[in-house]
């Protein structure tokens, strides 16, 4: 089954914006799974996935604003998490259903948190994919250390060889979902190189950040966190350095008392096109 590409238009302090989604399945369905990506990945990362579900669910999946197909913002330090809630909550607004279920890996599941954390949200369930309220920091500096360089390359292999050293935590991949994993996230730019299909700003918001922030910041999540009603299910790559097991542990022990399955030999984060991996969220999603 084919996916549609549709635009939502959404707000930001500094005017309006679009933000791109793929559709897959009946657009009358109204059991409806909602996918968000990661920091600088994009709604092509969950093909395998819709395509995996996309009989029983209408799957909706957004190019968060920044990246892909979506359009960018004119203040670079506004991409941050309430600018992506509201996003989505204008997205949820256009899906016209009571009740949505949330797949979330990393920055995508920050943002299925937030929204969960609120009174009256739609959320039934909330698949947390690598990601929790506490956060390594030194992992976050690995992933804002490469998120904001500028790089071009005059061949495809080259760039590809680039995507897979950024992506070695995502575990073992075959050849072509190397390749995949790599068009998703690349473009050609005007004189034909291969350049990363984001806006680099994304980086600013990041280096902006104080350690006090940080602090601020886990406390805000775990608030949010402890808010949450809907059944949750954590994934977390067992090598992970974003997401620790101390804080995997905890949240299964408070908020929503999220189930927890671990994926041996992958860090973060697991990407979810492997059949074992789908089965994992068939098995949440379907399985009341």
């Amino acid at each position: 089954m084919r996916s549609t590409r549709k635009s939502v238009q959404c707000l930001s302090p500094t005017g309006l914006h679009t933000m791109s989604y793929k559709e897959w399945g009946d657009a009358n369905n109204p059991k409806v799974l909602v996918c968000v990506h990661g920091l600088a990945r994009v709604s092509d990362d969950f093909d395998s996935l819709a395509t995996s579900l996309c009989e029983e669910y209408r799957v909706v999946c957004p190019d968060v604003v920044g990246r892909g197909s979506s359009g960018r913002l004119r203040n670079p330090m506004h991409y941050q998490i309430p600018q992506y809630v509201s996003d989505m909550v204008t997205l949820l607004a256009r899906l016209e259903v009571d009740t949505v279920d949330w797949f979330g890996t990393s920055m995508g599941g920050l943002i299925g948190m937030g929204i969960a954390s609120l009174e009256g949200n739609p959320i039934r369930k909330l698949l947390l994919n690598d990601v929790g309220p506490a956060l390594n920091p030194v992992a976050l500096s690995r992933i804002g250390e490469y998120v904001g360089q500028a790089v071009a390359f005059e061949r495809f292999d080259e760039a590809l060889a680039y995507i897979k050293s950024i992506s070695q935590p995502f575990g073992a991949h075959t050849d072509a979902q190397w390749e995949k994993l790599a068009r998703d996230v690349l473009r050609k730019n005007d004189t034909g190189q291969w350049i990363k299909h984001y806006d680099l700003g994304l980086c600013q918001p990041f280096k902006a950040t104080t350690p006090e922030q940080v602090v601020a910041g886990e406390a805000m999540l775990w608030a949010a966190y402890d808010a949450i009603k809907s059944k949750t299910l954590v994934v977390r790559g067992a090598d992970s350095d974003l997401l620790s097991s101390e804080t995997a542990t905890e949240m299964t022990r408070r908020g929503p008392r999220a189930s927890l399955v671990l994926i041996p030999h992958v860090g973060h984060a697991p990407t979810f096109v492997s059949a074992e991996q789908i089965a994992i969220a068939r098995d949440f999603f379907l399985n009341d």
